[in-house]
This record gives structure tokens, C-alpha cells and sequence, in this order.
């Protein structure tokens, strides 16, 4: 079994492969505060809830955009399964150009993602993942990874709007009723998932005018499921997506 661990800087999630199929997924909050032993106990206590057993996890690979944790994960690894897992980032092989300036500057993260939807679709790509921030990654029909956009995430602007006006309250990140509010509480959540409605449509067209090429247009991460139904340019929603990712540059790493 390939254990693939995403680390955000909101949740870590594990994702374990039998072969091809990710058969467990689990999903931690981030803490920069815990430990290589904490964190392992809590995975091991995880994988104990669906009878996995240390033994059965030979590999490992690991995707990070938070420095301070990627060698607790290797560590983690390390202690709980006995392997050495592969990080992606600089010298690892994911099978894609990067035509970013400084490709060191790229989030392991968007890499994934691009490779992930570009061996599922094979052609021109905006992979809109909504994470801590929202970011759109755009790949080439050649399959080159182009750069992208690199918004405030929904829950960071809400949060944003809650600590910043003294008298609105803080409500939850759901689809209002209607686009018109008629209250407080169905007004925010209207400008929130509305307005970020309107920001991802104006980007992703703004995007294929540039490119040039079409695009197909594929969400991920926490709240797509939310946005994708009310967008007009998201076609595709994979929440599987950078664990898929993980996978297939696992595979190209071991030949």
C-alpha cells in the first residue's frame, strides 16, 4: 500500500492506495505545534480504526506547502512504517515542464494537481483548487504547467469580513436562499459564495482569453462542491484529485 500525504495549512489529509484504488482517506487539522511522535500515534490510531496494520504501508510520498512540518512528516514515516518517503519538490520527477520563472517557487500542491488532471484529461487545463487560498493553475495542451492565479481562500476572505465589522456576525458558508438577502446572516452569504462565484467565472474566462486554447475547467479541494454547482465555467469536480496526484508521481519516481 502508498500512503500520500498532503499537508495544507489547514488540514492534512491521508490518502492510502491499494494498487490504483484509494481504498482510506483521513483528514487532520493542521498544527505546526505537534510533533513527529503525535502525529504518528494519531495516523496509527487512524489506520487501526480500519484494521490497516503498520506493515501493510510500504511507500510513502509527501506534498507540503508548510516547510515547518514536511520533516515531521518524513519523521513521521519514518517511526510509524519504517520507509523513507519520497518529497515531492526539486528533483523529483513528475513527468511535467514547469515554464514557471523560478519553478522552486511553485506549491508542491499545484504541481499535483496539474499532473493529476492532465493525466485524466489530456488537453488545455485551469485547475481551480480551494484550499487555504484558491489558486488556478493553468497547464498547455502539450501537457506544460503554465502558472496560474493565487486568490485569498473563501474562508480566509469570511474571516476577514467577521474580525474587520464590528456588527456583522459570523455566519456559516452555505448557499443563501436567494442572491437578494433579506437579513443579515442570508445578505453575507450571499456576497461570500456569490461574489466568489462571480471571481472564479471572471478568472477562468479571463484565463482562456489569454491562453488562447480551450480549457477544461476542474475543481478540487474543500468547498468546490459548493461552488461547481453555481459556476458557469467549472465542468469538472475531483476531490481526489492531488491524492491522485501523489500516485501517479510516486510511479513515475520508482522505475
Amino acid at each position: 500500500m502508498l500512503l500520500a500525504i498532503d499537508v495544507g495549512n489547514t488540514n492534512i489529509v491521508y490518502g492510502l492506495f491499494d494498487g490504483l484504488k484509494l481504498v482510506h482517506q483521513f483528514r487532520v487539522e493542521t498544527s505546526r505545534g505537534r510533533t513527529a511522535d503525535e502525529y504518528a500515534v494519531i495516523l496509527r490510531q487512524l489506520l487501526a480504526m480500519r484494521d490497516v496494520k503498520p506493515s501493510d504501508v510500504d511507500a510513502a510520498i509527501i506534498a507540503s506547502v508548510v516547510p515547518a512540518l514536511t520533516d515531521p512528516m518524513l519523521e513521521l514515516v519514518r517511526r510509524a512504517f519504517g520507509r523513507e518517503a519520497l518529497v515531492v519538490g526539486p528533483g523529483i520527477r513528475t513527468g511535467m515542464a514547469i515554464l514557471y520563472e523560478n519553478p522552486r517557487e511553485v506549491g508542491a500542491d499545484r504541481i499535483v494537481n496539474a499532473v493529476a488532471a492532465y493525466e485524466r484529461f489530456h488537453g488545455g487545463l485551469i485547475v481551480v483548487d480551494f484550499g487555504t487560498a484558491t489558486t488556478f493553475d493553468c497547464v498547455s495542451p502539450k501537457g506544460e504547467y503554465m502558472g496560474g492565479v493565487i486568490c485569498p481562500g473563501i474562508q480566509i476572505s469570511a474571516d476577514a469580513l467577521f474580525a474587520r465589522a464590528a456588527k456583522l456576525p459570523r455566519v456559516e458558508i452555505a448557499k443563501p436562499p436567494r442572491i437578494v438577502g433579506r437579513n443579515t446572516q442570508h445578505s453575507m452569504q450571499s456576497g461570500i459564495v456569490y461574489g466568489y462565484v462571480s471571481l472564479v467565472d471572471g478568472l477562468a474566462e479571463k484565463l482562456i482569453e489569454e491562453l488562447g486554447f480551450p480549457c477544461t475547467v476542474v475543481a478540487t479541494g474543500g468547498l468546490a462542491r459548493l461552488i461547481a454547482p453555481l459556476s458557469r465555467t467549472i465542468q469538472e469536480v475531483d476531490d481526489e484529485l492531488t491524492l491522485t496526484g501523489l500516485r501517479i508521481i510516486y510511479e513515475r519516481n520508482i522505475g
